[in-house]
């Protein structure tokens, strides 16, 4: 494994990498994907393939429909998440992962490992 972070590639003009002089790939991908509910929402619709908003909006707890709606327009502007919009009354919208959306579920899936692995150890300290 190459713990070596390359932080000098091309990054687009408006990326918030500007503000910290740097040019880092990971600190890019985070911009993506970093906010408090893309990455909830993603997990979920890699479980469940085509999901409607409002089954979204109980399945995601805690999240306003304000953020919702924000970081799924932002998840569909970068090509992680397709909105399919269906010609029916009432309207019906779905939501679903991308190809390039299913490319980051290896590296969910792994940070949701480490994460669980975090919580044993968490729990283990509060228990002494």
């Amino acid at each position: 494994m190459n713990a070596d972070l390359d932080c000098n590639v091309e990054l687009p003009s408006d990326s918030i990498n500007e503000n910290y002089n740097t040019r880092c790939p990971l600190i890019y991908a985070l911009e993506i994907i970093g906010q408090k509910w893309k990455l909830p929402i993603m997990w979920y619709l890699f479980e469940n393939d085509f999901t409607r908003y409002n089954e979204l909006k109980r399945k995601v707890k805690g999240i306003t429909n304000m953020m919702l709606t924000k970081s799924l327009k932002e998840l569909e502007e970068h090509n992680l998440i397709v909105r399919i919009q269906y010609e029916a009354i009432p309207p019906k919208v779905e939501y679903s992962l991308t190809e390039r959306g299913k490319a980051l579920l290896p590296a969910l899936n792994e940070l949701s490992k480490w994460g669980e692995e975090q919580l044993k150890l968490d729990k283990s300290k509060s228990n002494f």
